[in-house]
């Protein structure tokens, strides 16, 4: 039995850089090597991540809605997880496609769509070593 997911994936923006549809075809794939039916995918957003993800701040983030027989769930799941392109994804299961999405996936079908190109990314700042306060106990060497 099949049912009807939808599934966010957010993507490495270089991947995007280089061509959005075949950045598009890294979820669309996915979905039917594992035996699901795409109803309706498309690019939702750039954005600025809350937190660095694989030395990433920013990224692509995709809407996909798509039927998938509940045994194939787990291989999906784990190809998502293991290619280097999806920083992160969430799916859940829907009662249907809300036409609004149908909508706006067949604009971005068009031939005369285009994406925007994403900003570069921000420089991943790294913490600095915080000092000890003067009046802070050292406790090495204490048992």
């Amino acid at each position: 039995m099949t049912k009807i997911y939808e599934t966010m994936v957010l993507l490495d923006n270089d991947v995007v850089r280089q061509d959005w549809r075949k950045a598009k075809a890294v979820v669309t794939d996915t979905v039917t090597k594992y035996g699901g039916t795409v109803e309706s995918c498309r690019r939702w957003d750039e954005r600025r991540l809350t937190y660095p993800m694989a030395r990433k701040n920013r990224a692509t983030f995709f809407l996909a809605y798509h039927d998938m027989p509940g045994d194939k769930i787990p291989g999906f799941r784990r190809d998502l997880e293991l290619n280097e392109r999806v920083l992160r994804y969430m799916m859940l299961a829907v009662d249907e496609v809300p036409e609004e999405e149908r909508k706006l996936a067949a604009e971005e079908d068009g031939a005369e769509y285009e994406v925007p190109t994403p900003p570069e990314d921000d420089a991943i700042e790294m913490p600095e070593e915080e000092e000890a306060p003067a009046d802070a106990v050292d406790l090495e060497g204490i048992e």
